[in-house]
């Protein structure tokens, strides 16, 4: 028996020993792995600059995530900011000669294909030659593609140019089918996060917004892939109705790719626009390689940070989204850098937490008395992501942004019917009158559902003082166009809530500007996490589990289960934009 232990204890320190090795083995090749893609680059003569299939345009360093889980991932994140100045400098590099969008399906959000787009339309005013070609092309890649003087697509490809559509999810019937309850209390007849929990059909005010929304941001870019590919826009609707793009032979009937050809074939169309013998490479400079060709690392001197705040808005201090314990830290440190001389807020959220929101305010107003403070729109500011930018001189929105939806909305689940049905009941003892105003089996009492509108008032009274403060208009002005409603950059710009329409770069232009800057640097923040970092991130029980759950069942679906289960949703008064809108 002594033996018997002895064997056991052995393989058991085996193991571990065994594990500790592989561990160890693994960080290591991730060290190697990373320090192998900071060799520097060379762009040699007669390069063309490349948007891929392996490009994956992002709003904010916290949005790229390094995981156990995406270890094979080999797309390259990059920030629009310096995608955009790619291209700007493409324009006057002598060795850069021309562009080629080579990308079936891109990882990016519409205001940042319209911002690569605008660079683009730039880059062709230098009379060098912009070419795109095509397999099976996702809406949101031709879109982009679109731009190109010559758009090639494969002989047995397609285009799924189809217009815009949103699906609403109801979870009313399902909650009441399952004996789950749901306290909800808001307001704003606009502020449709809650629509899903209260109804069974979409409300005529959510129709309208959404509408008004798609028909807005279709209008633009359609009116975009029109005009780039010489079609009127009756021309261009008949395409989309009928999804001529699908059948190949259609593509090119239709205006919408100039001829079928296979890779090879594109490959030696450029070489032969550049006259590249037969024997010598094509020179193709990645859109991240060329980035890291000529980006300035030196962090000396005067700079314009540009804080990044990307995501839902919560209380803590994680690094992912927008935290606010984190963000209260950034901002601070931006407040005291004294070589830091402007700010630009870059705001890509559909906002949160309420208090969360409040306090990430507070903090930028203390910061705007000390140096210029301007905000940037990305996808979505809306909700508490339209509160923070309340400190701003300025706000810059993009055409396509998401913006507004200034109301306020709380939710509790309760499950008192489905306890009953399975026998579980409870009483209560309570020291105070209302010391169980609220309780997961039996919901809000009447005091408490009494007390917490008169929170979620208070709070929306506060949201539209600060709108008012800022955008310098009445109370009855912002409740009259606030109500929750979500209007598009073009049309916040036409009712003030925004003060000019522009991109990322025209916002630390201005920020330079008024900060008397001629010569800077654009320093991002937060930093950007090493590969380590954000691999031990992951290591905790809940991601992991959260991960696998995702891997599973798709990122839509995870999403929708998460509006049943977060904490986050039941825990505190909200601002937050109910939808995600995407030209797919």
């Amino acid at each position: 028996m002594k033996s018997f232990f002895k064997n056991v204890l052995a393989n058991i320190v085996a193991i571990v020993i065994l594990c500790f090795v592989f561990f160890f083995f693994f960080i290591i090749m991730i060290a190697v792995s990373s320090m192998s893609g900071e060799k520097s680059v060379d762009v040699k003569k007669n390069s063309v600059l490349t948007i891929n299939l392996k490009t994956s345009i992002i709003d904010s360093p916290t949005e790229e995530q390094q995981s156990i889980f995406n270890i094979k991932d080999k797309n390259q994140n990059i920030l629009i900011y310096d995608a955009v100045e790619a291209i700007h400098k493409a324009k006057n590099d002598d060795n850069i000669k021309g562009i080629s969008i080579e990308t079936d399906h891109i990882s990016a959000g519409t205001t940042q294909i319209d911002d690569l787009r605008n660079a683009i339309e730039d880059f062709k005013k230098s009379g060098k030659f912009v070419y795109a070609y095509g397999n099976a092309v996702s809406q949101a890649s031709y879109y982009l593609g679109s731009v190109a003087d010559q758009y090639y697509l494969n002989p047995s490809g397609g285009i799924e140019l189809k217009g815009l559509a949103t699906e609403v999810t109801f979870f009313k019937d399902f909650a009441e089918k399952y004996g789950i309850g749901i306290e909800v209390i808001r307001h704003g007849k606009f502020k449709s996060a809650v629509e899903p929990f209260l109804r069974n059909d979409i409300s005529p005010e959510n129709q309208e917004q959404l509408s008004t929304l798609l028909n807005d941001i279709w209008g633009n870019t359609s009116s975009k892939m029109a005009a780039s590919r010489k079609m009127n826009a009756e021309e261009f609707k008949t395409v989309v109705d009928s999804l001529y793009g699908m059948i190949p032979d259609l593509t090119v009937k239709y205006k919408l790719a100039d001829k079928l050809i296979q890779k090879t074939e594109y490959d030696q169309l450029i070489r032969t626009k550049l006259s590249i013998a037969e024997k010598d490479k094509l020179n193709k400079v990645s859109l991240q390689k060329y980035i890291d060709s000529f980006k300035d690392k030196d962090s000396s001197g005067e700079k314009v940070a540009v804080l990044y705040a990307s995501g839902s808005i919560n209380s803590g201090d994680e690094y992912n989204e927008i935290y606010s314990e984190k963000y209260i830290k950034y901002i601070k440190e931006l407040q005291e850098d004294k070589k830091v001389k402007a700010v630009v807020l870059r705001i890509n959220s559909p906002g949160g937490s309420a208090n969360a929101s409040d306090e990430i305010l507070f903090e930028l107003q203390q910061l705007k008395k000390t140096k210029p403070l301007v905000v940037s729109f990305g996808d979505y500011a809306a909700s508490g992501g339209y509160y923070i930018a309340m400190g701003a001189d300025k706000i810059y929105s993009e055409p396509n942004t998401l913006t507004g939806s200034i109301g306020v909305f709380g939710v509790l689940p309760y499950f008192k019917d489905i306890a009953n049905k399975n026998g579980v009941r409870s009483d209560i003892v309570a020291t105070n009158a209302n010391s169980a105003y609220y309780s997961s089996l039996h919901g809000l009492t009447p005091y408490g559902v009494n007390l917490m509108t008169r929170s979620v008032e208070g709070t929306y009274k506060r949201f539209v003082h600060f709108v008012t403060q800022n955008r310098k208009q009445t109370f009855e002005q912002i409740d009259n166009i606030g109500g929750g409603r979500v209007w598009s950059g073009v049309r916040a710009k036409q009712i003030g809530l925004v003060d000019e329409l522009g991109t990322l770069n025209d916002a630390v232009k201005f920020a330079a500007q008024k900060a008397n800057l001629k010569s800077y640097n654009v320093a991002s923040y937060p930093k950007k996490m090493t590969a380590f970092e954000q691999i031990f991130e992951d290591l905790n029980e809940d991601d992991i589990s959260a991960r696998v759950i995702k891997n599973k069942i798709g990122k839509a679906n995870y999403e929708i289960l998460e509006q049943l289960t977060s904490e986050k949703l039941k825990s505190e008064v909200k601002m937050e934009m109910p939808y995600r809108i995407k030209i797919d």
